[in-house]
Order: structure tokens, then sequence, then C-alpha cells
């Protein structure tokens, strides 16, 4: 499995940006208010990252420590999973709530910080979770085994 790519977080983000200012036009111009995220939101964003640095450390604590108990790999490919989706869905969530924010700051009349909060914190917390999520699956990272050889060639060796 490798690792998620920067292109594919730009990528949802940017898909993110697009899906928010697009939502907030077309609720405006159907004549209804704009969206705003629950206040919960931001802080569930944050505790799925730590629950993925947490689970990750397990894994990382078995692999570095040869005291430490052995990890399943199935559940280590898993949690690896759970961090490389995450990463992308924080992108996403992020990436739309910097199209609500962008919607609304190209509005005639700006609304005040206070309405615009959840959507900031929105934003922040869709960022800690990809940060979260990148260092959850780095941690899932496994050291290169020395028996392994990468082959070039074309041909197989018999």
């Amino acid at each position: 499995m490798r690792r998620t790519s920067a292109v594919t977080l730009v990528a949802c983000a940017a898909g993110g940006i697009v899906a928010g200012y697009v939502l907030d036009l077309t609720l405006v111009s159907a004549g209804r208010s704009t969206f705003s995220p629950s206040v919960m939101l931001p802080i569930l964003l944050v505790l799925l990252g730590a629950a993925c640095v947490g689970f990750a450390w397990s894994v990382r604590r078995a692999v570095t420590s040869p005291k430490a108990p052995r990890v399943d790999p199935f559940r280590a490919v898993r949690i690896a999973v759970l961090a490389k989706a995450s990463s992308m869905v924080g992108a996403l969530v992020a990436g739309a709530a910097a199209g609500l924010i962008l919607f609304l700051l190209t509005r005639p009349v700006v609304p005040g910080i206070g309405s615009m909060a959840p959507v900031i914190a929105t934003a922040i917390g869709g960022a800690v979770l990809v940060v979260l999520a990148v260092i959850a699956e780095y941690l899932c990272t496994l050291p290169k085994d020395p028996d392994d050889r990468e082959s070039d060639s074309a041909e197989p060796e018999f």
C-alpha cells in the first residue's frame, strides 16, 4: 500500500472547495439561507484524528519495541486504511468549509465573524484531521525487510 500523496489531498481539497461554494450558491439562489455546519463537526473531526493516531501508536510500538506484543497484520492494514481514508475526508471537509467561507466573503455584505465561526472551526478541524491522519499513516509504516530485494530488471530471476 502506498502512502497518501499530496496530490490526492490537494485534489480532495479542491473538490471540496468547489462543492462548498456550489452548495451555498445553490441554496442562496433558491432563496434559502446559507449552509452552516454543526458546532460538533470540528470536535468530531479532531477526535477521529486522535483515534487514528491512538490506533496507529500500537502498531508503531509493536514494530519498534521487541517486548511489545505482536500486532495482527490485518489490524495494521485496517488502521493504515482508516488513516488514509481519514486524511482524504479531512481534506474534503476542510475544502468544503473553505468553499463556504469563500462564498460568504464574495457577498456584498460580509457576515460577522460570529456567524462564520462554525465554518472556520470546521475548516481548522478538517486540516487537523489531515495532519493527524498523515501522522497515523506514517506510524503504520513498516521498516524495510533486509531480505527484500527490489528487482529493477524486466527478466525474472530463476
